[in-house]
């Protein structure tokens, strides 16, 4: 039996959880794709995968043999492409991991935009906010406003996210409209949890950094509820512009301290190294960092 073919028919099981539907695929029997995964069972000395009549899914071993498997398939389709002097068409199913205020009008019309030009790609995107293996859960890639990266990972910067201090008018008229940083001093604020503790919110470095002891109203990892409770005149908030965007220009939200230099964090695409990237991770890679993708929504670069 063709042990490649084999691997390529457990991969595509692993994926749509269903023999019939990779048989259908693959033209092939139902019976002849269950002996294809045997065939590595057999190979590998462990189960695989856990069938029921109701679904399939990997087991431990499983999990840990296509982590292994699925990069080594979707390179040779790669370099297959690359020796034919071909393009190996951006198709398949691509996870990505991104922070929870990505759901907003701008990163959808990018996601519109690519769509349009890789019909073939399902994008099934996790912004649950949760911390997750990349690996483990079989993400290709990972969306990350941070400074930092994980060992054994590769990082791709697509721009730079602005966090501009915004406020609702109506609750600009009640307090006032701050004139300097101080006046910020025990003012409420709603606070994004990774950016401050307790109230006290410090950015930027040496003599120039900035440090608030504002009044805590709201504190939490979810950066859409902060957008819709500054919305509701609770405070002021430091939002990515992406988020707050639409609303500054509708005038429901109005920036405070303009003239301050705000936040400013990268945007990060972190991925699992390996020597080759498959068509539809590195499409999605340069839309993004292509004048149609973040170039285009006012990220800063650099």
């Amino acid at each position: 039996m063709d042990t490649l073919l084999s691997l390529r028919v457990l991969a595509a099981v692993a994926e749509h959880k269903s023999f019939a539907a990779v048989a259908n695929r693959l033209n092939i029997s139902a019976a002849m794709t269950s002996k294809h995964v045997q065939h590595i069972e057999a190979r590998v000395g462990a189960r695989l995968l856990n069938r029921n009549s109701r679904n399939v899914s990997l087991t431990e071993a499983g999990a840990r043999y296509l982590m292994t498997v699925r990069p080594l398939l979707e390179g040779l389709e790669e370099a297959d492409a690359q020796v034919s002097k071909t393009t190996l068409a951006a198709t398949g199913t691509l996870k990505v991991s991104m922070p929870v205020w990505m759901a907003n009008p701008t990163f959808a019309r990018i996601l519109a935009a690519y769509h349009t030009q890789n019909p073939n790609v399902v994008l099934d995107l996790d912004l649950s906010g949760r911390k997750i293996n990349l690996v483990e859960e079989g993400v290709d890639l990972a969306l990350r406003v941070t400074e930092t990266l994980d060992e054994g990972f590769i990082a791709r910067k697509l721009a730079m996210v602005e966090f501009p201090l915004v406020a609702a008018p109506a609750f600009l008229e009640t307090v006032g409209r701050p004139e300097t940083t101080d006046d910020l001093n025990g003012a409420p604020f709603l606070i994004y949890e990774a950016m401050a503790a307790n109230g006290r919110i410090r950015y930027g470095k040496g003599e120039s950094a900035i440090d608030i002891k504002s009044k805590l109203v709201l504190q939490t990892g979810n950066e859409t509820l902060i957008h819709h409770s500054v919305c509701e005149g609770m405070g002021f908030a430091f939002l990515p512009h992406w988020l707050a965007t639409d609303d500054l220009d509708s005038g429901r939200l109005e920036t405070v301290l303009p003239e301050m230099e705000y936040p400013r964090v990268p945007l990060t695409a972190i991925y699992p190294d390996r020597s080759f990237l498959p068509a539809k991770v590195r499409s999605f890679l340069d839309f993004l960092a292509g004048p149609d993708g973040f170039g285009k929504t006012g990220a800063k670069s650099g």
